[in-house]
């Protein structure tokens, strides 16, 4: 039977691409392993990297704070990532290596069993929405795939760099905080 620690200990050995050779640490993901919501970007920076956890930078500041205002704390999510494994220069995954590494994200997603996936990002949305997504655009939108619902917004590294996404951004934390109200009372 597969757990996410099962699934975890194939991740730290994996060597399917090559970022497995410049990796200082696997960044499976973390959090609650039954949330309700899980937040998926698209892999690791230096910090992540170096402390092997997801979103711990300063982009991870800013998400813990997002969280806080919509009164969720980090410990009730569950946050992942496209790959596990840091791109050089924190350059967007190639194809062939989120080809290689999505499986893991899959029976994350499959264990942890969200009803809420919020992608963090145009990769992430690609990856999980559909591959001509366009975040300027189609962010804040909720798509229900399967048994989930599905909204992708900026990623908080995007929020840094341009502080016309903030807003934006806040409309669609004050969205999630909707529907995962709205999913709680038909729990």
């Amino acid at each position: 039977m597969y757990t996410l620690e099962t699934i975890k200990k194939y991740c730290l050995n994996c060597s399917k691409c090559s970022l497995h050779a410049t990796r200082t640490n696997v960044v499976f993901g973390e959090g609650n392993p039954n949330a309700t919501i899980m937040f998926i970007g698209e892999g690791p920076g230096y910090n992540e990297d170096i402390q092997g956890r997801p979103f711990v930078g300063v982009a991870g500041q800013l998400l813990d704070k997002m969280l806080n205002a919509i009164d969720l704390k980090r410990e009730e999510v569950y946050i992942a990532n496209i790959v596990k494994c840091r791109p050089p220069n924190n350059r967007n995954p190639l194809l062939e290596e989120v080809r290689n590494c999505i499986e893991y994200l899959r029976w994350q997603v499959k264990l942890v069993n969200p009803k809420i996936i919020i992608c963090l990002g145009a990769v992430a949305a690609q990856n999980i929405i559909d591959q001509d997504f366009k975040i300027t655009k189609d962010r804040g939108i909720w798509v229900e795939l399967g048994k989930f619902y599905v909204m992708a917004t900026y990623h908080p590294a995007a929020l840094l760099r341009d502080e016309n996404k903030k807003r934006p951004a806040w409309e669609d934390f004050k969205s999630i905080k909707r529907k995962y109200e709205e999913l709680k009372c038909t729990i």
